[in-house]
């Protein structure tokens, strides 16, 4: 019985080391898509309550999910390189005279354009396809991911009550320790994700009217800048609390403080530009959007630092794969922490922090149940 239970034990050691093995494989191939994963992850918390309202309506997870990813997440997104595309025009706007005017000392621009193998030519000897090709393989990079990333979101809206059905048929039931951390964790992530990008959206839509409405009516010389491009770094800073827009309309007002000051004119400008940013784009937000759209069981500090450190040390991606981490350290420590060093059994109930971040589910019943 002994070499029995010797050979039992041998076999399962075998299959964990090739289940390390194989998580190992997986991780190498996923890690260069780590960011398109993490930013699908958001997306999908950001519009499941929308998928959960179609999928009551026309009762077929497969069309809900479609219906959502084209009507909300779609739009999300080309909503979000539309504006890219204005930062860019607004930061690069040359007009083609002046292109024409740059490039005349040094090559016969009428003549190129009626000649193309001469411009192709040019181009080569110039070094331009070159630069041509890098472009367009970040161009194509960037859509491969964008692809994989929407691909990501939509299955994760059409199966993820199977997945939620399998974990809770083979891994841990609706009364396992794990069932409740992974439930406590899906609901900070949904209160995070989608409150603070629809906050940031608000916020995004309200700097471009009031940066621009400002442009309208001001003085000479005191127009602000790339306005639109300003308004979507505004709405971009809006996703760490406290922050809101003061990363932007506070160096806008200084400029604005200067370039008066340079000029001999008045301050009312600067001022009243202060004071309708800090009303419509810090207090209105704060006081009247963010308690409706986004969930405060999660301590403010906790996600300013998630926030900053994610994007430190992860880069773009960590504006998403910050808060993953910080909800997946919070609820470990109000679960499963506090039993693991007083070696006691773990439960799916809180017992350290109660006041910090969602309470578990621990039992079934209701769509965010699913996910």
């Amino acid at each position: 019985m002994k070499g029995v239970a010797s050979d039992v034990d041998q076999s399962r050691l075998a299959w964990w080391l090739l289940g390390v093995v194989l998580a190992g494989i997986l991780f190498v191939a996923v890690r260069p898509f780590l960011g398109a994963l993490v930013f699908g992850l958001f997306v999908y918390y950001a519009v499941r309550p929308v998928d959960r309202r179609v999928e009551r309506r026309v009762d077929s997870h497969g069309l809900a999910a479609t219906a959502t990813l084209l009507l909300v997440a779609l739009p999300l997104v080309a909503l979000v390189g539309y504006l890219a595309v204005r930062v860019a025009l607004e930061l690069g706007a040359v007009s083609t005279e002046q292109v024409r005017s740059l490039l005349q000392p040094y090559v016969d621009v009428s003549s190129l354009l009626s000649d193309p193998q001469r411009l192709l030519s040019t181009l080569r000897e110039q070094g331009a396809l070159r630069i041509g090709g890098a472009a367009f393989a970040v161009l194509s990079s960037v859509l491969v991911r964008l692809f994989l990333a929407l691909a990501f979101v939509f299955f994760l809206l059409r199966d993820d009550h199977r997945l939620a059905g399998w974990f809770r048929s083979s891994v841990g039931g609706t009364r396992s320790a794990v069932y409740g951390y992974l439930s406590a964790v899906d609901r900070d992530l949904e209160s995070v994700y989608l409150g603070n990008t629809l906050t940031a959206l608000a916020i995004g839509i309200l700097s471009v009217v009031v940066y621009n409405g400002f442009n309208v009516v001001a003085p000479a010389g005191l127009t602000i800048p790339f306005p639109t491009a300003l308004a979507l770094l505004t709405g971009v800073a809006s996703f760490v609390p406290l922050v809101v827009g003061k990363l932007v309309y506070v160096p806008i007002t200084a400029y604005l403080v200067w370039v008066a000051t340079q000029g001999g004119g008045s301050l009312v400008y600067p001022a009243g530009f202060f004071v309708v940013s800090l009303l419509v784009l810090d207090l209105v937000p704060q006081t009247f959007v963010q308690p409706y759209v986004a969930g405060r069981t999660i301590h403010v500090g906790l996600t300013v630092f998630a926030y900053i450190l994610g994007t430190t040390l992860f880069g773009w991606y960590g504006l998403f794969l910050g808060p993953l981490l910080m909800v997946l350290m919070v609820q470990f420590v109000r679960i499963v922490f506090t039993e693991l060093i007083h070696d006691e059994r773990i439960t799916p109930h809180v017992t350290a922090a109660e006041g910090l971040g969602s309470s578990p589910r621990t039992g079934t019943g209701g769509t965010s149940d699913e996910g």
